[in-house]
């Protein structure tokens, strides 16, 4: 059977899991009466719950006796080790972009990944049916995008459908029969190369996914790149630098039918298949014949760009709200994270059961955490650092940058832009985006974002969107001034009272209410000065036997301002720490008891 591999490339929340929901209706992967879920794809709960895809997955559909591998990748350059490897599987690519939005930052990274790797996309202006459309602008957005990227001429003659990913049409032009997906099915079988591979020579594939599974054990996905996979064949894995790691059988082969891996007996250069026996062998190494005496090339990974402290959680509450609390468990976890994510790396940290974590961005790590959360897990994180580099020929020590696209209704562009310079971050363009919007670009240090969306999204009341791009290393850009408020330090354990959290209202935002377990050294809240304070917010009211008319009336408190994870995590200082377990976020000092804060303070300060 003939084979064509493509990836579906694009923003997030621009239907590209809709689209592929709609491929598979329409090719007859699903029976008539099968239920199905909404984003089929988007498998994980965090992808349901967040709406973005985090990690890559393989389907694959027939149209006209050829096979059609499909591959959904992430949309956040977050994830992009992902990204970097799934374009080496595949011959083409359908480039997803709203008839509204444009073409954004995540659409432009994977682009670019693709346009490198001598891809020719198909272009498809998704959601044309909704009401702010613009194809016309878009495509010349798009035009200009390919452009931008150095694509070469026969990249800019790219073809285009309009289509609408919830309603299953594509046509090529805007006011066609609008009937079902086959324009686009067509397409791809016109436009995308088959594989064209040596279908003789020995066996090789390079890893690209990795997965657990409990009855197969680990199941390494990839493209054949050269020669047959057959049942039970002997195969060796091979290292990038040609070292053999291990020897072993391919005890299962299995296919891409629909959603569901089935097993085969054999499969042939192109096809993009999973395979089990293997104990060793990890992402991006060759599992490859006896005979293959060298490693496949295999894409290199953008390195990590920020780094964050993962401990042990030795809080008065620790090990009470979790099932997983010790440094090995937690080693153990990290340690099998980083053989299936190639863009997380993990070093034990100078710290005593500590673990130093370094990925492409706050929403990486932050997923990782939710996920270990989810798991049973109790951990404490530090603040998020991004990671330095020294350039080799100059001397100069240089920080990640990141370009970064604001779309803001016009009367908040002031404010964002006032801010954005606060952080470094220096304007390269300012244009309408219609509807009364401003469409603001800037080049900004990475570290000058940490904990800066949710301030955006306060100056812009919630109106703002804000896409980021990682834009290489650049000269290290100075001082960037941190939070300006400190924090209200709990100077007692206890449940929090009524009483006690009513008069500390005035002093600032408070973070508990009343009943709340706290402990020493635990922030309550954010105080309205820039010095930390520290209360008593386990107070109770004193009991006499004089009542005053009123005096008991219910106390009004002002309802507590809950974080997420990720605006945790971004809030904290250098000596604060976020305390997650499987039901609470708690924000902490790194030293609870305050004698000991004090004379660390000093110390510091001295050097």
């Amino acid at each position: 059977m003939d084979i064509r591999n493509i990836a579906i490339i694009a923003h997030v929340d621009h239907g590209k899991t809709t689209l592929v929901d709609q491929l598979l209706k329409q090719s007859g992967s699903f029976r008539e009466n099968q239920h199905v879920a909404e984003r089929a794809m988007d498998s994980n709960d965090l992808e349901r719950e967040r709406g973005i895809t985090i990690l890559a997955k393989c389907t694959s559909v027939v149209w006209q006796d050829t096979r059609i591998n499909i591959i959904d990748t992430p949309g956040h350059a977050d994830f992009g080790g992902e990204v970097e490897r799934i374009l080496s599987m595949v011959d083409g690519a359908i480039i997803l972009v709203d008839a509204a939005e444009g073409a954004l930052p995540q659409t432009k990274f994977v682009l670019g990944k693709a346009l490198a790797r001598g891809l020719r996309p198909i272009v498809v202006v998704n959601k044309i049916d909704r009401s702010d459309a613009r194809p016309d602008e878009v495509h010349e957005e798009i035009f200009d995008l390919f452009a931008a990227l150095g694509a070469d001429e026969h990249q800019l003659d790219f073809p285009m459908l309009y289509a609408s990913g919830r309603q299953g049409w594509a046509d090529d032009v805007m006011d066609g029969p609008r009937k079902d997906l086959s324009p686009l099915f067509d397409l791809v079988l016109r436009h995308v190369p088959s594989p064209g591979l040596d279908k003789e020579a020995p066996f090789g594939m390079v890893a690209t996914i990795l997965e657990s599974d409990n009855f197969l054990g680990r199941i390494l996905t990839g493209r054949i790149e050269q020669g047959r996979a057959r049942m039970n064949m002997p195969v060796r894995v091979l290292r990038p630098d040609g070292k053999v790691i291990e020897s072993g059988r391919l005890t299962k082969l299995l296919s891409f039918r629909g959603l569901e891996r089935v097993p085969v007996d054999e499969a042939e250069a192109g096809d993009i298949i999973a395979v089990a026996g293997l104990s060793e062998a990890t992402i991006p190494d060759t599992i490859a014949d006896p005979a293959l005496e060298s490693p496949l090339p295999s894409t290199p990974v953008d390195p990590p760009t920020l780094s964050m402290t993962f401990r042990i959680n030795d809080g008065p509450l620790g090990g009470r709200e979790g099932k997983k609390v010790t440094s090995r468990q937690i080693r153990d976890r990290l340690f099998k994270e980083t053989e299936g994510n190639v863009a997380i790396k993990v070093t034990e940290s100078p710290e005593s059961e500590a673990f130093e974590v370094a990925g492409r961005g706050e929403l990486q790590l932050g997923v990782l955490i939710e996920t270990m959360r989810r798991e049973g897990f109790e951990l404490t994180i530090g603040r998020p650092r991004v990671l330095y580099r020294t350039n080799e020929e100059t001397g100069e020590r240089e920080e990640p940058f990141e370009e970064v696209l604001v779309d803001v209704d016009e009367p908040y562009s002031g404010v964002v832009v006032e801010k954005m310079s606060l952080r470094k971050g220096v304007m390269q363009d300012m244009r309408p985006s219609g509807g009364g919007k401003q469409r603001l670009t800037f080049l900004i240090p990475s570290r000058g974002l940490i904990g800066y969306h949710g301030e955006f999204l306060t100056d812009t009341r919630g109106t703002g969107i804000m896409n980021r791009l990682f834009a290489g290393y650049r000269p290290h850009a100075g001082n960037i001034e941190g939070r300006r408020n400190g924090s209200l330090i709990s100077a007692e354990d206890g449940a929090t009272t009524a009483y006690a959290l009513f008069s500390l209202q005035d002093r600032g935002t408070l973070f508990v209410e009343a009943g709340e377990k706290i402990y020493l050294g635990m922030v309550l809240g954010e105080h309205s000065r820039e010095n930390d304070l520290e209360v008593n917010a386990v107070r109770e009211k004193k009991l006499t036997n004089i009542r005053a008319a009123g005096k008991d009336d219910a106390l009004l408190l002002t309802p507590p301002r809950r974080m997420s994870l990720e605006q945790a995590i971004a809030y904290i200082e250098d000596d604060e720490l976020v305390e997650v377990t499987p039901s609470a976020i708690r924000l902490r000092k790194r030293y609870l008891d305050p004698h000991e804060r004090k004379r660390i303070a000093k110390s510091t300060s001295s050097n």
